[in-house]
Order: C-alpha cells, then structure tokens, then sequence
C-alpha cells in the first residue's frame, strides 16, 4: 500500500518525463502523434487502477486512520518529511483525480485540441495530475504548497496554447491571481510551521492549536485562507475563473472544474479546520458570508447570460455556476459541523463529477456548431437538441438537473447537509446569523434551478420550424468518457451513504483534534 500511494504520486510525472522522449520503433503506431497519445491513456490508465486497487485495499472500517503512509526525512535543518498517507477525505478526491484525467485522457485520443506538439500536451496533463494527486497525498505543510503550485504552470500552458479566443489574457489572469495568493498563503504555513516546531500536518492536527496562540492562529487562517480561496474560487476572488474556462479547451476545463477547484476547499478541511481551530473560529461568520454572497452571485450571473439577447457563452455560465456550487462547500466548511463539513466534501466529488460531465457536454455542442453562444445555440435554426441529437440533448439535461440539485442525484446531498450544518452551526457561532445565511443560500438553490432550467430550455428545445437537420449524436468514444460520470452521479445519488461513510468518522475525528 505504501509503495501504490507512492507510485500513484509519482507516476504520471515518470510519464510525463517519458511522453517527451521518442516512441520506440514498435510503439508508433500509424504516427508518433497517435503514440504519444496512446501513451497518455495508458500511463493515466495505469494511475486509475492503481488508485482503484489502493481503494480496495484500504481499511474502511478505520476510514479515520492515516494508512499506506511513507515518512521519510527530507530536509532535516527545517524537519520537512516526505511523509504520504490517505485517509477517509483524501481517498475519494485522489479516485476522482485519477479518473477525470484518464477520462480526459481517452477523449484527448479521439479529440485532441488544436495547438502545438500532443507531446506536450500529454506531458502536461501527467504533470497536472502528479501535482494534484500529491497535493490531496501528502502530509507535510511546505510539500503540500509545492504540490500545490505545481499545477499552475500546466495548466497554465494548456490555457495559453491550446486554448481559444482569448487565451493568453485568460491565462496571465489565472496564473497572476493563483500566484498572488500562493504567495500569502506561504506566510501563513511558514508561520505555522515555525511557531508549532513542525510541518507535520497529523501532528498539527492531533495538537489541534494547542501549540499556537490565538493571534497566530488568526493571522495563519487570514494568510492561508486568502490563498485557498483563491483557488476556491470564493467570491470576490473568483474573477479569473470564467476567462479561465472561457479560453480553455474542453479537458482543460474538466480538469480545472473537476479537480483544481478541489485544491482549495481541501486545504480548508485538513489544514485550518484541526490546525487553527480558533483562528476558523473567529473567520467562520464571514467565510460564510463571502459564501453565500457567492451562491447568489453566481446565479445572478448565470441568470444575466441565460437571458434571450445577452450574447452569453455557455461555457462561461457553467464556469459561474461554479463559484455558486463551491459557495455550498465553503458554507458547509465553515459551519464547522461534522454534519456541514461531510456535507461540503461531498458536495465536492459531486461537482466534480457533473460539472466536469457538463463541460464535456458544452465541448461537444461547441464543437458540432462551431460556437457556445446561447443566442446562436437557442436561435431558430440553432441547436434544439432533442430534435437533432436526442442523446446528447437527453445528457445535456440530465447533467443539468443534477447541477441544480435534484434529489436522487449527487448534487442534491452535498447541498442539502451543507444547508443542514448551517441551520445548526458549532458552539460559539451566532446561530441568528448562520440561520440568515441558511436562508440566503436556499433561494440560491431556486436561482440555480432557474438559469439552468433556461438554459436547457432554449439549447435543447429550440425553435424547430423546418424539419430538424440531424447532426452527428454522442460518438463511442464521447460515450465511453461520459458515462462513468453520468453512472456516478446516479450512484452517488442513490447511494450516498458510500462516500459519507468514509468522509464521517475522519471528519469527526479532524474536529475532535485527532482523537476517534
């Protein structure tokens, strides 16, 4: 176990390292293109399986216990250890990690997106994917930021180069905001880390701020917290997001959605929630208010471009639809609850299941037609899905619905434990207040409902004067990237007591200060 977590970190960066060399003679296939992507769906294949044997074999019975950890001494002057582990919060981010990116992979194949050479695009994605792996594997504060900044760069690239209309803006934007609070956010762990003697984060953890004074732990959640949002993206530091998605190519925005955005919400849980309790203690109110500021924000936006005549991208609706969902999660974080705390993990792997399937979806319709503007999609000859290609407007709903919360589907119990955990916030925090944000984030939920019931309105069933001209429905290779996600969704939905049951007891013993 220990040598399969290793080996999952590590791995895509070996393959990333391996897509830039030459393909040997008897792997080249028709081209050296096709090889070097046929390389990138094997290597990310090859993490997938090890990620789902690692899952296999772990302890669910002891969910709350770090397991295939590795400790070994880094930097001894500054006590920095290359210690690894995974426990009930890391395992279903590190799966979904593994298989957004396989999944990306493979339609890659088929599908690559125009710019330069597939074998930087391939040795990008791995390197994107070794970063995010290690950033939900490690244990130690400074490799946690190091893994943490090191998918900026790829992901950087993969706007910039292969991206569209406005990529290199979109790109400088995201790159400059992640950085500028990356920069803060090192303060805060250093500060830490220098104050407590250690960078150990299950050390941090198990002290639970007993090591640290109040004004510490307040200045280090401040610092640190900026820098999580950020990558959040909470309002008001969400700006870069829709230019970001906006330029991207479709598994550029996958990834983004599905796994980056994961980053920040996750630094919340494991660092500031069991290491400077006090300090969250003191941010939780307002956290919970950029929160729900963020929640209507979003579906105001979303409800502006939605509208006949406003020229809205839709895949810039999809982007702002997810600074909505991730104000879900922060509300949950801050709550402080174990019932708002699983229920914002939660709400995490099922945005990133639906929204990486609707980004997908957004891709392939953009593709078909040659533009994501809802005008020309919704105009009289324009998309009208369920006419044209019934099964990409039947995916296209049923991603939809799920978005917004329908009970039965994943998105619906992330949402409703996070509105749950705010109705009943931790001791000490002014119930009046989280009861007004409760509130607030309910007709948040209304809102969400409502562009996204729009949007599938106006994409699917436009205006079918003539006989519907046929355009080419989901192909095998879309079919066989979409349906592991729509098959979670549904799974997750129906069954949510899988992933809960892993996320609780851990989430109960982080707040309990390390103690089961």
């Amino acid at each position: 176990m220990q040598f399969l977590l290793a080996f999952v970190v590590v791995g895509p960066l070996i393959g990333a390292v391996a897509a830039l060399l030459p393909a040997p003679p008897g792997l080249k296939g028709r081209s050296p293109d096709q090889a070097v992507l046929r390389h990138g769906v094997t290597v990310t294949g090859v993490i997938l399986l090890a990620t789902l044997v690692l899952a296999a074999g772990f302890d669910h019975d002891h969910p709350s216990k770090m397991q295939a950890t590795t400790d070994i001494s880094w930097i001894p002057a500054l006590d920095v250890r290359i210690h690894l582990g995974i426990d009930g919060i890391s395992l279903p981010l590190l799966v979904l990690t593994a298989l957004l990116t396989f999944l990306c992979a493979l339609y890659s194949y088929f599908k690559l997106p125009e710019g330069p050479s597939p074998k930087a695009f391939v040795a990008l994605v791995l390197l994107l994917e070794s970063g995010t792996l290690a950033t939900f594997a490690v244990l130690d504060l400074l490799l946690f930021f190091l893994a943490f900044e090191m998918v900026l760069i790829p992901m950087y690239f993969l706007i910039a180069r292969w991206g569209g209309a406005g990529r290199q803006a979109a790109a400088w934007k995201f790159i400059l905001y992640t950085l500028l609070g990356s920069v803060v956010m090192l303060l805060g762990l250093l500060l830490i880390g220098l104050k407590s003697g250690t960078f150990d984060m299950v050390a941090l953890a198990t002290d639970n701020g007993r090591g640290l004074t109040s004004s510490v732990q307040v200045t280090a959640v401040l610092a640190i917290g900026i820098g999580l949002a950020v990558k959040t993206p909470m309002w008001p530091l969400h700006s870069w997001l829709p230019d970001a998605h906006t330029a991207a190519p479709t598994v550029g925005s996958v990834l983004l959605a599905g796994v980056l955005l994961k980053m920040g919400t996750y630094g919340f849980v494991r660092i500031l929630l069991p290491v400077a309790p006090d300090g969250m203690h003191t941010f939780a109110p307002y956290l919970a208010a950029f929160a729900v500021a963020g929640i209507v924000y979003g579906s105001l936006a979303c409800l502006a471009l939605a509208r006949p005549g406003a020229k809205g991208d839709l895949k810039r609706l999809i982007a702002y639809s997810s600074v909505g969902h991730m104000g879900f999660v922060l509300l949950g974080i801050a709550s402080m609850t174990p019932t708002g705390v699983n229920g914002a993990l939660f709400a995490n792997i099922a945005h990133g299941l639906i929204t990486g399937l609707l980004f997908f979806l957004v891709g392939a319709v953009k593709d078909r037609y040659g533009t994501a503007d809802l005008d020309t999609l919704a105009g009289a000859t324009g998309a009208a899905l369920y006419g044209r290609a019934p099964r990409l407007g039947g995916l296209l709903a049923f991603a939809a619905v799920a978005s917004l919360g329908l009970p039965g589907l994943a998105g619906f119990w992330g949402e409703m434990l996070a509105l749950f955990g705010a109705f009943d916030p931790a001791d000490g925090l002014s119930r009046p207040a989280f009861l007004t944000f409760m509130s607030i984030a309910a007709f948040g939920t209304l809102l969400t409902a409502a562009y996204l019931l729009i949007v599938v309105r106006r994409v699917c069933m436009g205006a079918n004067r003539d006989e519907p001209q046929a355009i080419a429905d989901v192909q095998s290779y879309e079919f066989a990237a979409w349906t592991p996600l729509a098959a979670l969704t549904v799974l997750a939905g129906l069954w949510p007591a899988v992933l809960l049951g892993l996320t609780d007891p851990a989430v109960q013993k982080l707040l309990a200060g390390g103690k089961s």
